[in-house]
């Protein structure tokens, strides 16, 4: 009997009955589906977190002050609680200090700092009200701080401009708003130009920032930049700072201006021996490597619990495969009696094991590559092209595995025993 006719007998006893077949080939379907719409999900997750990461700025360092006080700020990085990159001693500590613009601009001295490329130091005002002609919308965030930070922290504009060195000499009141606050304040009005309030100042808006996107953490489009002494004077007062944005000259020299940033500010605060920081400082390069790193392990994780599901499947071969045996004794008898080999016999169970848990397979993969087209949690799904190769494959595994004891235990029926079968 060629590999044909093994085919063809199998086809013939997987439509024998039906119903049977499509119960066994639901639960490999349900397996598959599974372990690749869980792996595209922690996939998902990673990219979208990797995006917030790498929307910071790929080459910049966030210092913030571990005190209570500075001008609003810590966004992310406070959110993160300072991991990732967080330098801060352990200790006693000494008496606390904020950090200053005096701090950001000991940072932006060559001399103390030569791989540091630009400093922005930051405060923020939080739910800042802004209106303009009847149109009312709260900014989540208003940033004060220098023109360097929209480089370092990837905040490109897409319509008209930023403001420069001389609106922060002079601390003229412009604004550069985002997306968010573009659409509630103007609709399709072009707003560059145009004046708004912000809690009763006023400012005139010289550009709108290009659509960074929503994060699990924050809407990234519902802020607004100005100068930094503008900031100062109209909404947070002249206290210390939240943030000092740092962008180092290159991807490479990061961790070099980390240890130079921690000994100018040592320096300056006091800060000697075992004695505790007051400022923390979060690597985005280091925060990323560690946050993809977990994501990768809670997507093994979640690979690994949808497998599981793939396992019963394969119990649920096992278990039709034997009653198939069971009813098809005499047909196996009637067969080995007119000089049908063993191969024959274990062949042909085991393609009709295969070919279950092939065609549920192929029907798993169609199921979840359509269900990762639908937002899963908040979390658009990312298919992985390695998990639907690796769950097919091992749907057809299964498939040999777990049908090679039935298709074994057929093929090894005497013929007398057989046929003697009621």
């Amino acid at each position: 009997m060629n590999a044909l006719e093994v085919v063809r007998f199998a086809m013939r006893g997987l439509t024998a009955n039906k119903m049977r077949s499509t119960l066994t080939t639901l639960g490999i379907l349900i397996g598959v589906a599974a372990v690749i719409l869980l792996v595209a999900v922690g996939e998902g997750a990673s990219q979208q977190i990797q995006g917030d990461i790498q929307r910071l700025g790929a080459n910049s360092l966030t210092v913030s002050s571990t005190t209570s006080g500075g001008g609003g700020g810590g966004g992310f990085a406070r959110l993160l609680g300072g991991g990732g990159g967080q330098q801060q001693n352990s200790g006693p500590r000494t008496q606390a200090k904020d950090l200053t613009v005096d701090d950001a601009r000991a940072l932006a001295d060559r001399a103390n700092a030569p791989s540091v490329q630009s400093v922005s130091p930051v405060v923020t005002a939080q739910n800042q009200t802004a209106t303009y002609e009847g149109a009312s919308h709260a900014v989540q965030q208003v940033v004060g701080t220098y023109p360097s930070y929209f480089e370092a922290s990837n905040k490109p504009v897409a319509q008209g401009t930023y403001f420069f060195n001389e609106d922060i000499l002079a601390a003229r009141k412009v604004i550069v708003i985002g997306q968010t606050v573009a659409e509630n304040l103007f609709g399709q009005v072009n707003p560059v130009g145009k004046q708004i309030n912000v809690t009763g100042v006023p400012f005139t808006v010289v550009g709108v920032l290009k659509e960074s996107g929503s994060s699990g953490f924050q809407d990234g489009d519902d802020l607004a930049i100005a100068p930094l002494p503008a900031v100062q004077q109209s909404l947070t007062g002249f206290g210390p700072l939240g943030q000092i944005v740092v962008q180092a000259t290159s991807a490479d020299t990061v961790n070099a201006a980390q240890d130079e940033i921690t000994q100018v500010l040592n320096q300056r605060h006091g800060i000697t021996g075992t004695a505790a920081a007051d400022y923390r400082i979060l690597n985005q390069a280091t925060l990323q490597e560690t946050v993809g790193a977990a994501i990768g392990t809670f997507t093994v994780l979640l690979g690994a619990v949808a497998a599981i599901s793939l396992l019963v499947g394969g119990i649920g071969i096992t278990n039709i495969m034997l009653v198939t045996v069971t009813e098809r004794t005499r047909e196996i008898g009637i067969r080995k009696a007119i000089g049908a080999p063993r191969s024959a016999i274990l062949g042909q169970f085991l393609a009709e094991a295969t070919m279950l848990s092939l065609f549920g397979g192929l029907l798993g993969v169609t199921v979840a590559v359509i269900g990762a087209q639908f937002t899963i949690a908040g979390i658009t799904p990312s298919v992985v092209p390695s998990s639907v190769a690796l769950a097919l494959g091992v749907s057809v595994a299964i498939g040999l595995f777990f049908g090679s004891y039935p298709a074994n235990r057929a093929a090894k029926l005497r013929p007398i025993e057989a046929l003697r079968f009621e």
